[in-house]
């Protein structure tokens, strides 16, 4: 079995499937074979209360995995966010305690606890055990905009939680209720008094273990990287976090950010040089709908275009990309012809890719009544949307660019230079697509394939040099595992061009071998392997081949991570025998571990490399599923992955430098 470790971008195992009964699947299960019961009204159940949400807790947090259990504090937080947005909140707090337990406070209106007309019950009682129910269902209630619209956030981490209090600071008093698991343990009551403008929400809760097979523990990095977005995407609102666990402690950390989007942009665009230096920021509102943008160019060669609707995050885009995508070409395009600044005859109208190059941008909106496509509002649908930043965004932009001719100037030779790229990367290109990738005289001819045609079955793995690629294949099970083996370390795909991507024979033999294309004409439908092993050898210069291929993977074929495609094998350290008993070893503690078991003295080898392993070795240790350890890479935050590649693979040296100063604890201990 794969023993899956986790690390920074890594997630530990598949998620459960909550349905994956087998008796179900195959119809196995002997009592209905037996006997048909019929289907009658005595099959059809009816869920009460909060019932739904226990028995298909998927539905409403995605995952009971690690992601579903963090989703409960962006649920709980997200309503103290649009008490904000409401104008009623400027802090929101944070606390991680002890014994998997979250605290999140603000300083708002607080819930209200008045007798609710329909229940004759404390309104706060419908938040929390009642389905849609919410001051968030129209913009004529207590909400003008809002990134929770269907009432279902604090019904849903109660009806998850095996307890869960809530404070209310209102009218001078401060109002307790406690839940488990959905239910009401006792009647409201106030428990203490304080001043009338003392106002505010606090929850308490512990989440299950019964929802949460995985664990309930809680990260902490993961929290403060979500509530530090949070505050660039709400300008001058307080987020705080503090971790107080023992065995974690951090001190509390404050983010405010006046500049809001402004901010944003700069942080993720931190150790890159830019190309204009005023800041493009463009900003209004029509129909209610308000738009916050900002644009940065730098030297780079990569696009981080980040779209949000009421906070919420669309990796897909929507009607919002759109308007600044189009919007943005044209009007880049219009400045170039006016101001003649097309200099050859074969340079023509920019396309959006050229005009978007070395771009670092995002997109903001607070919509009243936002459509979304699809389930998970990754995808903004609403056409009014479209409209309203096409008509900010023309107006600011064309004054940015009169006002600023440096900065348009710099900006469009910069597309410029992009399109005559691009040109040639569509030549470089089609002739790659021309070799298949078994093509005996391609470049992917160092590839030594698997028998089997099923992807789901079929494993490439990535060697560093020839010895090792010699010994993987000797030691491989043909049947289904492929080897491609690379000489010496690959290009830097963060400081070129496509043109020098497709030019790079090591890379073109891995889009050739992998089958599906590249960027936008990747299809992860036609992909060959289901498993891209990277297997470099566990020292500094393997480190670096990893993180340039993953450098790669992460801009050009993102999608093999976003399944959880891509892999890193973990070779062990040493070999220790004992008589005819061995032992292998991944750090210089688990040697020691070994050693102080054994008595006696070990043979021992320590392995430098992938190569000076014999293609035995290398199948028990390595390449045996049963035997081996695979790290999965997948990634929780996109952009935050995407500003540590800018960073460590960029063109800055001290961010980097700051980076390996601030994290060398971590590999000190490595005997190299």
């Amino acid at each position: 079995m794969e023993d899956d470790k986790e690390l920074e971008f890594v997630l530990e195992e598949e998620e459960p499937n909550e349905f994956a009964n087998e008796a179900i699947l195959t119809g196995k299960d002997e009592e209905s074979t037996k006997v048909d019961k019929g289907y009658g009204s005595e099959q059809i159940q009816i869920l009460h209360g909060l019932e739904a949400v226990r028995l298909r807790p998927g539905m409403y947090i995605g995952t009971t995995g690690i992601q579903g259990l963090h989703h409960l504090v962006w649920e709980i937080v997200d309503n103290s966010v649009d008490e904000a947005l409401a104008g009623h909140c400027n802090q929101i707090d944070v606390t991680l305690k002890e014994g998997d337990v979250v605290i999140v406070r603000d300083n708002g209106r607080g819930i209200p606890i008045d007798l609710h007309p329909e229940t004759n019950r404390p309104a706060i009682e419908s938040v929390f055990t009642t389905l849609h129910a919410g001051g968030k269902f129209n913009s004529d209630g207590a909400y003008r905009v809002s990134g929770g619209l269907h009432g279902v956030g604090a019904s849903v981490v109660n009806a998850l939680s095996d307890w869960l209090e809530v404070y209310v600071r209102r009218d001078g008093n401060v109002y307790y209720q406690k839940y488990a698991r959905g239910t009401i343990l006792n009647d409201l009551t106030i428990v203490d008094h304080v001043d009338k403008e003392d106002t505010g929400t606090m929850v308490i809760f512990h989440p299950d273990k019964e929802v949460f097979h995985e664990g309930t523990k809680f990260d902490y990095e993961t929290i403060r990287s979500h509530l530090q977005q949070l505050a660039f995407l709400n300008k001058n609102i307080g987020f705080s976090v503090v971790d107080e666990r023992e065995e974690h402690q951090k001190e509390k950390i404050n983010y405010c950010y006046e500049g809001g989007i402004n901010a944003y942009v700069e942080f993720l665009n931190s150790g890159q040089p830019k190309v204009n230096q005023h800041k493009m920021y463009f900003e209004g509102e029509q129909h209610g709908i308000q738009v916050e943008i900002g644009v940065q160019y730098n030297t780079g060669y990569s696009t981080q275009l980040g779209c949000y609707t009421n906070n919420i995050v669309n990796p897909d885009g929507g009607t919002h990309e759109e308007a600044f995508k189009s919007t943005l070409t044209y009007r880049l395009n219009l400045y170039a012809k006016t101001h003649n600044l097309f200099k050859k005859k074969e340079e023509g109208a920019l396309t959006g890719e050229d005009c978007r190059e070395g771009m670092v941008a995002i997109v903001s909106i607070k919509h009243p009544d936002p459509q979304f496509e699809g389930q998970t509002k990754g995808k903004l649908g609403s056409q009014d949307a479209k409209a309203v930043v096409t008509n900010i965004m023309t107006q600011q932009l064309q004054r940015f660019l009169d006002e600023n001719p440096d900065d348009a100037k710099a900006i469009i030779e910069k597309a410029i230079n992009a399109s005559h790229a691009r040109i040639a990367a569509r030549k470089a290109k089609e002739l790659v697509q021309r070799k298949g990738p078994l093509d005996s005289i391609g470049l992917a001819s160092k590839l030594v394939d698997c028998r089997s045609k099923e992807p789901e079955k079929s494993e490439i793995f990535i060697v560093e040099g020839n010895s090792a690629g010699g010994s993987a294949i000797k030691g491989r099970d043909s049947k289904f595992q492929a080897i491609l083996p690379l000489r010496g370390k690959i290009l830097n795909v963060e400081k070129v061009r496509m043109d020098k991507v497709y030019a790079n024979q090591e890379l073109v033999s891995m889009i050739q071998a992998f089958g599906a294309g590249i960027d936008d004409d990747f299809n992860i439908e036609k992909a060959r392997y289901h498993k891209v092993v990277i297997m470099t050898d566990a020292d500094v210069d393997g480190a670096h081949i990893r993180t340039l291929l993953l450098t790669f993977f992460y801009r050009h074929m993102k999608p093999l991570i976003e399944k959880g495609y891509v892999y890193v094998a973990q070779p062990p350290l040493y070999r220790a025998q004992y008589g005819k008993t061995i032992h292998y070893a991944y750090s210089d503690e688990e040697l020691k571990d070994i050693m102080s078991k054994n008595p006696g003295k070990p043979s021992i080898q320590r392995y430098k490399g992938l190569g000076e392993m014999d293609y035995s070795q290398l199948w028990e240790t390595t390449l045996d599923p049963d035997r081996r350890i695979l790290l999965r890479i997948t990634l929780d935050d996109a952009q935050i992955a995407d500003q540590t590649f800018t960073m460590l693979m960029g063109e800055d040296v001290d961010p980097r430098r700051e980076f390996i100063n601030t994290n060398a604890g971590y590999v000190k201990n490595l005997d190299y």
